[in-house]
């Protein structure tokens, strides 16, 4: 089959896990070795654009070339391979299964115990790979760290820095593309500029002289979209930073205004709240004024009716001799007049009531004498026996009532 691009893709197409699939596939390819390079980029196209399961056994192809070639001496395969290869692999990686991952970083250290690719290409393969681990568990975290408030649909990036998102990602790939195809041409010019490399033929130093020209052209290129693209996301950064300058200004401004509403507002309360005190004081200097009017003075103050005792009531009968005025002659402690007592009471029985023995009336025998016996116990005073033998007849005369008068008659007869 003669070699064109549809039959490159028809093999590859065609290409299954099988071992014997695989080894028939690279035996056609280095047949047609001399189209290494663009049989390298159709494979690369096709990674891109297989399932998972068919980029493994893309990925199984060109380890099969490329180590085939390294057993033979053809570094054709290898030279096409180095600046795509660190590319295809994580193609390749990114979005398969955990089983197919592992598949892919078994077959990258092949390549490095076996020493198939240079050592810094190998490092950029496994950057890329790394990379795209750590990508994925950001990815999944995410969710648990994210902020309730923010929408489904966009993310956790805020609508502003939504544009920019897809350039930083451009710039990003563009840069680890670009890093390994720099890598590669200068160690590709490195070698082929070595002076203690061992002499190869013309044919040989042309071909490779060749061969670098198109990997220097492929880093160029590389480098050419990183500079594109970073080109990009800096004019989105600065017209993002032009906005926010603009909004800072008008921010600033509504700053300065609400200031100077604010200082007047407060100029105004402070009138008000003097024009409502001058208020007060003018209702009370009217009010003052009033009252002088009216009155000619201020009003005296209301006299206050002076508290006074009850009037005591007068302890001696009406009809009772009045004693005699003491004679101050000889000083303000002069003899009391003395005091007539009732017939019968005698001064001695006073105080003996006023020191607490009980007084019974009926202690007093009409003819005066009264005696109290005041024994150990404190009794009362006997009663004065009196003799039924009186004459109460002599209690007859007088003023006394005709009735009174015959009752004590009789009882003085019995």
């Amino acid at each position: 089959m003669a070699y064109t691009d549809d039959a490159v893709k028809a093999k590859l197409s065609a290409l299954n896990e099988t071992q014997e699939s695989i080894v028939t596939v690279a035996q056609w390819v280095m047949f047609h070795r001399r189209h290494a390079e663009r049989t390298a980029q159709i494979w690369l196209q096709k990674i891109r654009d297989s399932p998972p399961p068919k980029r493994l056994n893309l990925i199984y192809l060109a380890n099969e070339v490329a180590q085939q070639s390294k057993a033979r001496g053809k570094e054709d395969f290898l030279i096409a391979f180095s600046p795509i290869v660190a590319e295809a692999a994580a193609v390749a990686y990114k979005g398969s299964s955990n089983d197919i991952q592992q598949k892919i970083r078994r077959v990258v250290e092949v390549w490095r115990q076996r020493n198939v690719f240079e050592g810094p290409i190998l490092d950029a393969v496994e950057a890329r790979v790394n990379d795209i681990d750590k990508t994925r568990s950001t990815s999944k975290k995410q969710p648990l760290g994210g902020s309730f408030f923010k929408d489904s649909s966009t993310g956790s990036t805020p609508s502003e820095l939504q544009p920019l998102a897809p350039l930083q990602v451009a710039v990003t790939k563009a840069a680890m593309a670009s890093n390994s195809s720099a890598v590669t041409a200068n160690t590709e010019y490195s070698k082929l500029n070595d002076p203690q490399a061992p002499k190869i033929t013309p044919p040989v130093h042309a071909a490779r002289l060749g061969t670098l020209l198109k990997a220097l052209a492929h880093a160029e290129n590389s480098v050419s979209e990183v500079i594109k693209s970073r080109r990009a996301l800096i004019d989105g950064l600065e017209k993002l930073l032009a906005t926010n300058r603009s909004e800072l200004e008008k921010e600033e401004s509504l700053v300065a205004q609400f200031g100077e509403k604010k200082a007047e507002t407060d100029t105004k309360r402070r009138e008000v709240e003097d024009a409502i005190m001058r208020g007060y004081q003018d209702d009370s200097s009217v009010t003052g004024t009033e009252q002088g009017n009216a009155g000619g003075e201020e009003p005296a103050r209301p006299q206050v009716e002076a508290l006074t005792p009850p009037p005591v009531e007068a302890i001696t009968p009406v009809g009772s001799p009045k004693p005699e005025q003491p004679d101050d002659s000889h000083g303000p402690f002069t003899e009391e007049a003395p005091i007539n007592l009732p017939h019968g009471l005698s001064l001695q029985s006073l105080e003996q009531v006023d020191h607490g023995i009980a007084f019974d009336p009926s202690n007093i025998s009409p003819g005066g004498g009264n005696d109290f016996d005041l024994g150990a116990n404190g009794a009362a005073a006997k009663r004065r026996k009196v003799a039924h033998e009186e004459d109460y007849a002599q209690y007859a005369g007088g003023d006394l009532d005709a009735d009174v008068a015959e009752m004590i008659a009789r009882e003085g007869g019995q």
